[in-house]
């Protein structure tokens, strides 16, 4: 079945073009790919003497360019922030430092991570922001402890402990489901910083994902009796906590209650409620909330958008999605790699895989991919042993500047060690292990496996050394 499918956008980055070593004007996505290209294909060994070679110059922008595109892979990432550090006329902007800082937590380079605040602390650079990634950190690690001694020592910093910082701290230890602890700092230090709606909604999503209803209610109970108005964020909390509670009737009924005069629900709220009626297969009310929704004059945007063809997906109901997609197209909105992740997903789990195949063809000129989606795919045709096809959807990514994955590469392995063929899967394992990621205990053991069975020894202690440096030697000389 065929897709109607818009106009490809190009995207832009707003930054000024700069001269390269001979001189010529480059533009900045332009220098960015080809740093990324060189990166992700040259041996780590030789990785500086080859981005010399290319004679480019570095830019604020293209570094956090670059730094996005490697944000999981560690050890990739902080070879470039090295390298660039050297350029003549070159600082590192904070956003930079901060990417890294997120980069080198990922890995658990802890040292490395507070080697990067201080060189920050030198150039005067640290701010709130950079405390709140680490307490983030630390805390997705179940760090509990360093992520509280992150926030007492920022004084010790120059940093004051601000309605901000504190909140940061809440932020990290509710999404990391520590919200007991949370609570418990709140109440500790309530009298010293005066809570704000944000501070309530971070609690609210604390308990809600926990997930533990009556407390959140208590919550919500108690900001109100506080005198500090719900906003829009805590209405979608709120609504979040009660859709996943199975409650999409009342949380319908919060959204009605709310006053537009005062605080009019936003998009998200309604994504919300048109994804839970599709997820409980009740297809008629996704649609009239959608449809409630642009009554309201709330203008629907991608996530809502997704969460409809969403629902169709659930029901089956495939020209309803492709209707969706004319829909977006009339109405401005570019579908993005999760709406075509959605459709993708429906289609692999039917069984539909040739149109899944299309639809996938047909949606990459409309939007760029992510990982997922070429994760999926790949997966798809490792499972129809048909390797060849994979190996192009894997190279068209890599050419395209997506970085893998852990899943990526575990479902490439996997599919190249159910072929036997042990030598590509070493390949791409140490590729993996060269990028700072570590394949999982169940990719390994598969291909250790093989390589037993081939008496391959050498090559399996070859391969266990390499994840041991990965987690064990720190990335500093």
């Amino acid at each position: 079945m065929a897709i109607r499918v818009l106009n490809h956008q190009s995207r832009f980055i707003s930054a000024k073009p700069y001269s390269s070593s001979s001189g010529q004007v480059i533009d900045v996505m332009e220098v960015t790919k080809k740093i990324s290209k060189v990166m992700m294909s040259s041996p780590q060994q030789v990785l500086e003497s080859a981005l010399d070679q290319t004679g480019l110059r570095v830019s604020p922008e293209v570094a956090e360019d670059v730094l996005n595109r490697f944000r999981n892979a560690g050890l990739l990432a902080y070879r470039f922030f090295q390298w660039s550090e050297k350029q003549r006329h070159y600082e590192h902007s904070v956003r930079a430092y901060h990417m890294m800082i997120e980069s080198t937590a990922k890995i658990k380079q802890y040292k490395l991570m507070w080697d990067l605040i201080n060189s920050m602390r030198k150039k005067k650079m640290l701010n709130v922001e950079t405390f709140c990634i680490v307490m983030r950190k630390y805390a997705r690690a179940q760090k509990v402890d360093e992520a509280v001694y992150a926030f007492n020592v920022m004084e010790k910093y120059d940093l004051e402990q601000n309605i901000v910082a504190f909140n940061g701290l809440l932020s990290a230890l509710c999404k990391s489901k520590n919200v007991r602890k949370a609570q418990e700092i709140f109440e500790k230090m309530r009298e010293r910083f005066s809570p704000d709606a944000k501070t309530y909604s971070i609690l609210l999503g604390g308990w809600g994902k926990e997930p533990n209803l009556p407390k959140a209610r208590e919550v919500f109970r108690e900001m109100v009796d506080a005198g500090c108005e719900p906003d829009v964020v805590t209405y979608s909390t709120m609504v979040d906590i009660l859709c996943k509670a199975g409650r999409v009737d009342e949380a319908l009924g919060v959204v009605r209650s709310m006053d537009p005069r005062v605080c009019k629900p936003s998009s998200f709220i309604y994504s919300v409620l048109v994804h839970t009626y599709g997820t409980e297969n009740r297809l008629e009310e996704a649609v009239d909330t959608f449809l409630e929704m642009e009554r309201s004059g709330i203008k629907a945007d991608v996530a809502v958008f997704n969460s409809l063809i969403g629902a169709f997906c659930k029901a089956d109901k495939m020209k309803n999605v492709y209707r969706v997609l004319k829909e977006m197209k009339s109405k401005g909105v570019t579908p993005n790699s999760k709406t075509c992740n959605i459709i993708l997903r429906h289609l692999i789990e039917c069984g539909e895989k040739d149109e899944a195949f299309d639809v996938f063809r047909k949606m990459i000129r409309v939007c760029e991919p992510d990982a997922d989606t070429y994760t999926m795919m790949i997966k798809m045709f490792c499972e129809k042993k048909e390797m060849e096809t994979a190996n192009k959807v894997w190279k068209r990514m890599r050419k395209k500047g997506v970085f893998p994955s852990m899943h990526t590469f575990a479902v490439l392995i996997n599919g190249l060690c159910e072929e036997g063929d042990t030598q590509r899967a070493c390949v791409l394992l140490e590729e993996m292990i060269e990028m700072g990621i570590r394949p999982s205990g169940v990719t390994f053991g598969r291909l250790r496996q093989l390589l037993l069975k081939e008496g391959r020894d050498d090559v399996i202690k070859f391969l266990n050394e390499k994840m041991n440096l990965l987690v064990n030697e720190p990335l500093c000389d």
